[in-house]
């Protein structure tokens, strides 16, 4: 039996524009990465910019920063002045506009803006609509009204370049791993990227481990995929590890974070390094070895779990 997508109201889904649909977009970027082609990780909410605030500051898949800017109602001057003013105040690359009802006008002036802007400057024009199946929850659908016309081309161009960041990542993960390579040999044959993560494989396919470290903080964590058309498979291997969770967390010391959320791929279980982020380079000895030693606790931890899964 297929099922029937219901168109649903946004206001329905989220009642208020900045507190619910700002705050879930932040919790989910993955899903706008998902859609986008490219990875974002949430930098920080409601970024002050003079008596103006930045409703989602990002951090792109080269380091870029990239403003989103949200509108569950027709586009506006209003967003579209704020949209420009905070690129130029905070020195963004990409600008994400999403609005449930773009303007022709608008449509035309991020199209321009594209075409008239630097060629490391991009901007993104969305609509956002909402749908469920039966009883389903609701779930976003978003859809590209106005995007670069030569993103590839400024994807590649953007990939041989290395901002500030990209050198610190690439430091902070090679002493990183030259630590941990004298401790454990979970992440011996990996290398160090310009990426904000680290990932080994758990000898199960799917799943891995990964560090990961921000401007403001690290973690490790287990992840679960197994795959787009195989979601039943990755909760059940993560129900059937949560089933374990007091022994798990018992043995690493102190409660860890259970990832699950409902209509994402992807289940983490983690723990997170609140010493400091990459940012703090003083603190960066303190926080590689507090990672390695939780990611160390949380293998040992999860290793009787992961021996009877298939």
């Amino acid at each position: 039996m297929v099922g029937r997508l219901q168109r649903v109201d946004l206001r329905q889904v989220w009642a208020k524009e900045a507190k619910d649909f700002t705050t879930y977009l932040a919790d989910h970027l993955d899903i706008l990465s998902d859609f986008l082609g490219f990875n974002l990780s949430l930098v920080e909410t409601e970024k002050r910019i003079g008596s103006l605030s930045i409703d989602i500051l990002a951090e792109g898949p080269t380091g870029e920063t990239v403003i989103i800017e949200n509108q569950l109602e027709k586009t506006n001057h209003d967003h579209l002045g704020k949209l420009v003013t905070y690129l130029a105040n905070i020195e963004a690359k990409k600008a994400i506009w999403i609005a449930s009802d773009p303007r022709p006008e608008h449509k035309k002036a991020i199209n321009w803006l594209n075409e008239n802007t630097p060629r490391d400057t991009t901007f993104f024009l969305i609509k956002i609509r909402a749908y469920k199946i039966g009883d389903s929850e609701a779930a976003p659908f978003f859809d590209t009204i106005c995007e670069p016309s030569s993103e590839a081309k400024e994807i590649a161009r953007e990939k041989g370049e290395f901002a500030e960041r990209h050198f610190k990542r690439l430091d902070f993960w090679t002493e990183l791993l030259e630590k941990a390579r004298g401790k454990t040999n979970l992440h011996s044959n990996v290398s160090p990227t310009k990426d904000n993560w680290s990932t080994a494989g758990a000898g199960k396919s799917g799943m891995g481990w990964s560090y990961s470290i921000t401007m403001n903080k690290g973690s490790v964590e287990l992840y679960i995929d197994r795959g787009p058309d195989k979601k039943d498979e990755t909760d059940k291997i993560y129900n059937k590890i949560l089933n374990d969770r007091e022994r798990i967390e018992n043995q690493f010391g102190e409660p860890l974070i259970w990832d699950k959320v409902e209509g994402r791929r992807v289940c983490r279980i983690k723990s997170i390094c609140n010493i400091g982020g990459l940012k703090n380079e003083d603190l960066w000895n303190q926080i590689q070895e507090d990672l390695i030693d939780r990611m160390i606790r949380l293998e040992k931890a999860l290793k009787p779990s992961l021996s009877k899964i298939k």
